[in-house]
């Protein structure tokens, strides 16, 4: 870890932690792709290219982990039997209606944010800024996606006043 000047062994938590992340975005991809094939009904054209964009986000964000993980001269999991094992979230089912999968993506979105959480903290404590500035990027744009399908389900005569 010479030329990156941080302890290999602080590194290995927040590696750790990083291939949970990278298995949660592993899932999380196929959940997108599944729900993308399957969406039905009236939110078809809306649903159909959001969860594509959302995918297409999510595919990178799978490469950059995996190549920050390389970077810390680690090896990133990656056997998708591993992913199932590592992950936070689980497989979906395809048969969902629009609001389900949009509430389903809300509650992963949850677990993907404390998941990054705690590479910050892990990070941190290795004095690795690297990681840290990495994800925190991808904390805040979650976050976003997140506030944007939220209100998408919210009821459309609920007030502000409701939304306090």
């Amino acid at each position: 870890m010479e030329y990156l000047n941080l302890n290999k062994e602080k590194l290995t938590l927040t590696v750790e932690e990083l291939n949970i992340l990278l298995a949660d975005y592993h899932l999380y991809y196929q959940k997108l792709r599944n729900f993308h094939w399957n969406i039905i009904g009236k939110s078809f054209f809306d649903l159909h290219e959001k969860f594509e964009e959302m995918y297409d986000d999510a595919v990178l964000k799978i490469d950059d982990i995996a190549e920050r993980v390389l970077t810390l001269r680690f090896q990133p999991a990656s056997n998708f039997s591993d992913y199932l094992k590592l992950s936070n979230l689980e497989e979906s089912d395809s048969e969902f209606t629009d609001i389900e999968m949009v509430k389903i993506l809300l509650e992963d979105h949850g677990k993907i944010l404390s998941q990054m959480r705690k590479v910050v903290k892990v990070a941190d404590e290795a004095n690795d800024e690297g990681t840290i500035d990495l994800i925190g990027a991808y904390i805040r744009e979650l976050e976003k996606t997140s506030w944007m399908l939220d209100a998408w389900v919210m009821k459309t005569k609920q007030t502000h006043q409701e939304i306090k």
